[in-house]
C-alpha cells in the first residue's frame, strides 16, 4: 500500500487525538465501573473497525484484510499481556482508583516502544529478506514455549521485577507509599521516585518482552510499515478499559495460551513459507483471508473451551467444598 507523508501526518495527528480524549477522560483518577469500562472498549473497537472499512473502500482490499487480521492477533497477545498486569498491580498493591493512570501511562510507553520496534524491523526487512526465517523460528519456538508453559502444573502468582528495575529503584530510591498521582517527591531534600512511578515503569519495560514475540507476529502477516503501525495502535489504545472489562473473566480463559501458540506457529510457519517463496522455492503461501479464519477460528474455539472448562472446574469445587462440609458434619 503506497502511503504518502501526508496521510501518515494524519493518521499521526488522529491517534494522537484519540490518545488525548482517552487521557482526558482519565485524568481524574476513580475507580472505573463495568458500564464505563464496558461503553469505551466497545468505542474503541468500533474506531478500529471503521479504519479497516475506511481502507477497504479508500485503499484496497488487502490492506484491509491484513489490518483486520493484524489487528485481531495483536488484541489477542495484549488480552494475554493482561495477566501480567494484573499481577504487576497486585505486587505493588496499586489502589483502584489509581490503575486507570497507570494504564494509561504505561499504553503511552508501549506505543513509543512499538513505533520503534516497528521502524527497526520494517528497515531490517526492507535490506534482508532472510531475516523471516529468523522470525519464523522464534514464532514457533515461542507457540512451543507456550504450550510447554500451559501444560505445567505451576502457576505464576507473583511478579518478579527485572534488573533495569531494581537498578533504577536503587538508583532513585523509592518512598514507602504512594503519594496520589506524583510520580516523584522530595524526602529529606532528596528526589525519590514514588510506587506509581515504579509501577508504570514495570508495565513500559515489561511491554519490551511483550513486543518480542507481538511484532514478529505482524510482520508474518504484512510486511507494510503503515498497517503494522495502525494495528498496533488500534489493539494497545483499548488495552486500559479492556483491563477493567475482562479483569475477572482472565482466570476462566484457562486454554488461551493454547489459542495464542496456534496463532503464533501458524504465523511462523506462514513467514517460513514466504521466506522460502522469496528465495525461488516453490512453495505454497498462505492468503491473508484464510490467515484470518484461522485466527478467528482459533481464538473462537479457545474461548468456548475455556469457558466449558472453567465452568466443570467451578462445579467440581463447589461440590468439593459440599463434601468437606458434610464429612465435618458428620464427625461432629
Amino acid at each position: 500500500m503506497d502511503v504518502s507523508w501526508t496521510l501518515w501526518a494524519l493518521t499521526i495527528f488522529g491517534l494522537s487525538a484519540l490518545i488525548a480524549v482517552d487521557f482526558f477522560i482519565g485524568r481524574k483518577p476513580h475507580d472505573v465501573s463495568t458500564k464505563e469500562a464496558g461503553i469505551w472498549t466497545i468505542v474503541w473497537i468500533a474506531l478500529a473497525a471503521l479504519f479497516g472499512l475506511g481502507l477497504l473502500v479508500f485503499g484496497e482490499s488487502q490492506a484491509s484484510g491484513e489490518f483486520f487480521a493484524g489487528f485481531i492477533t495483536e488484541k489477542s497477545l495484549s488480552v494475554d499481556n493482561l495477566f501480567v498486569f494484573v499481577l504487576i498491580m497486585a505486587k505493588f498493591s496499586v489502589p483502584s482508583h489509581l490503575q486507570q493512570r497507570v494504564l494509561l501511562i504505561g499504553v503511552l510507553i508501549a506505543l513509543v516502544l512499538r513505533a520503534i520496534f516497528i521502524a527497526a524491523g520494517a528497515a531490517v526487512i526492507a535490506n534482508f529478506s532472510w531475516v523471516f526465517y529468523i522470525f519464523g523460528a522464534f514464532l514457533i519456538y515461542t507457540a512451543w514455549k507456550l504450550i510447554q508453559e500451559a501444560r505445567s502444573d505451576e502457576e505464576e502468582d507473583d511478579f518478579e521485577e527485572n534488573r533495569l528495575l531494581k537498578s533504577i529503584e536503587h538508583r532513585f530510591g523509592v518512598a514507602d507509599r504512594y503519594h496520589g498521582t506524583k510520580l516523584f517527591i522530595r524526602d529529606n531534600g532528596k528526589r525519590i521516585m514514588t510506587p506509581l512511578m515504579v509501577v508504570m515503569l514495570a508495565i513500559g519495560t515489561t511491554d519490551v518482552l511483550f513486543a518480542l514475540d507481538s511484532i514478529p507476529a505482524i510482520f508474518g502477516l504484512t510486511q507494510d510499515p503503515y498497517i503494522v503501525f495502525t494495528a498496533n495502535a488500534f489493539a494497545l489504545m483499548g488495552l486500559r478499559q479492556l483491563y477493567f472489562l475482562i479483569g475477572g473473566l482472565l482466570k476462566k480463559l484457562v486454554h488461551l495460551s493454547y489459542g495464542l501458540s496456534v496463532i503464533l506457529g501458524f504465523i511462523g510457519v506462514k513467514l517460513v513459507l514466504h521466506a522460502l517463496h522469496e528465495s525461488g522455492v516453490h512453495v505454497p503461501e498462505i492468503s491473508i483471508p484464510f490467515s484470518l479464519a484461522v485466527i478467528c477460528g482459533v481464538l473462537v474455539i479457545t474461548t468456548i473451551t475455556s469457558l466449558i472448562a472453567s465452568k466443570k472446574q467451578e462445579a467440581a469445587e463447589k461440590d468439593e467444598k459440599k463434601d468437606d462440609t458434610e464429612n465435618i458434619g458428620a464427625e461432629k
